[in-house]
């Protein structure tokens, strides 16, 4: 389901709760385009924990195939701090 950023503005926080009583999320657009998505807490902590594992498992997958580098703090801080220079 779609809301058009007007009529969130008009209803408010309300509206939100109650498309979420049935739906898993819902988008907001503006002028047309859907710029963002609303889930309830629970749903974004189960996606963010998704994310997380996947990320984990790359990791470990990086590590398994070489594709890492162990630096000390001071030598990851460097690298940041050129990083950030450039």
């Amino acid at each position: 389901m779609v809301i058009p950023a007007n009529e969130l503005k008009i209803k408010g926080v309300s509206l939100i709760e109650n498309m979420l009583e049935k739906l898993d999320e819902v988008l907001i657009s503006i002028r047309g385009q859907n710029k963002f998505v609303v889930v309830d807490i629970e749903r974004y902590n189960y996606l963010r924990e998704c994310e997380l594992e996947r990320a984990l498992k790359e990791t470990k997958e990086d590590i398994a195939n070489g594709n890492s580098r162990v630096l000390s703090a001071n030598e990851h801080f460097k690298e940041l701090d050129d990083a950030l220079r450039n």
